[in-house]
């Protein structure tokens, strides 16, 4: 499991360029890692629209950005042409990353108790140490709490 002020371990998923990515291939960058439920639904449209929009500044400040969820990769890139969004995103349906980060949880969803993806984020610095965690995210407001950190922490 991804601890604070540790090492992550190595993943590869497939991203919605058609290639693999991978930790050691983004070496040397801030990794900006949120993990949302599903493609296409309100939140997680806001959220990836609020990371869009401040793309520039994350750019800015060594940062790649990614979002992982469970969805398809066909899904991820309707979602990333509709959402115009600069940034890839991760299929992981066998939800390697996601134990590896600990984002499956029971929700309770129009009154059913499922597992599914507990929004999430996290920062790994240029040597893949991983410095801020976000968990039960809200999204009003968060990106911007997460650039505030970028910008004054890292």
């Amino acid at each position: 499991m991804a601890v604070i002020d540790h090492p992550v371990d190595n993943f590869v998923l497939p991203a919605t360029n058609g290639n693999d990515f991978s930790l050691t291939s983004n070496s040397g960058k801030n990794l900006i890692i949120y993990f949302y439920p599903k493609d296409d639904t309100p939140g997680c449209t806001t959220e990836g629209q609020d990371f869009r929009d401040n793309w520039n500044a994350f750019n800015e400040r060594n940062c790649v950005i990614v979002g992982v969820s469970r969805d398809s990769i066909k899904s991820h890139e309707n979602f990333k042409e509709k959402m115009k969004l600069p940034f890839e995103l991760l299929s992981d349906a066998n939800e390697t990353v996601c134990k590896l980060f600990n984002v499956i949880k029971m929700k309770n969803i129009y009154g059913k108790q499922v597992l599914g993806i507990e929004r999430s984020t996290f920062i790994l610095d240029t040597q893949g140490i991983l410095r801020k965690e976000w968990r039960n995210v809200k999204v009003p407001g968060h990106v911007q709490e997460v650039l505030n950190f970028v910008t004054t922490s890292l």
